[in-house]
């Protein structure tokens, strides 16, 4: 059912509002409860540039390499989330995959991340450990098709340009 507050709807695609969804758990009033709900909940904190959460919600071993300040400089323009799989990670579990389309438009052109995201529940909180893309390996007749481009985000989460980062 759409919100019908006139707050605005939450970039994560729930029709429900920002504050009501994702926003609670971005701005720390609550936590995640499942590994779907800590996905939805970083694709929009990369919407709204909001490196800080990523960091807080990025397993400890992994901060290290990423920068969020570079989060907040980020050109990119993310248009839309598609769940496509979810594996576990409810509310009683300590793992989970969530498999997503993301969408997004970066210098006039239109892309899309297709990840496979694992998270664990640490201390009682779910994190991000990482992710591999369903497309790979990159079939040689049709490489150009699913690479990922030097210029677009890194799909480790960085918030960095895959160039900078893992490429």
């Amino acid at each position: 059912m759409p919100d019908l507050s006139g707050s605005p709807l939450c970039p994560c695609g729930s029709a429900t509002s920002f504050e009501g969804c994702c926003g609670r758990f971005i701005s720390g009033a609550d936590h995640p409860k499942t590994a779907e709900e800590l996905m939805r909940s970083r694709y929009c904190a990369f919407v709204k540039r909001n490196g800080a959460y990523l960091a807080d919600t990025l397993a400890a071993e992994k901060r290290g390499a990423f920068d969020p300040a570079a989060v907040g400089h980020d050109q990119t323009d993310w248009i839309g989330l598609e769940i496509i799989d979810r594996s576990a990670g409810g509310v009683l579990d300590q793992t989970g995959q969530v498999e997503f389309i993301a969408r997004f438009s970066e210098n006039g052109r239109e892309h899309q991340l297709h990840e496979r995201s694992n998270f664990e529940r640490r201390a009682g909180k779910w994190v991000y450990v990482d992710g591999a893309f369903p497309d790979q390996p990159i079939i040689e007749s049709d490489a150009s098709a699913n690479r990922v481009g030097r210029n677009d985000p890194c799909p480790c989460g960085s918030g960095k340009k895959f160039k900078k980062c893992c490429g």
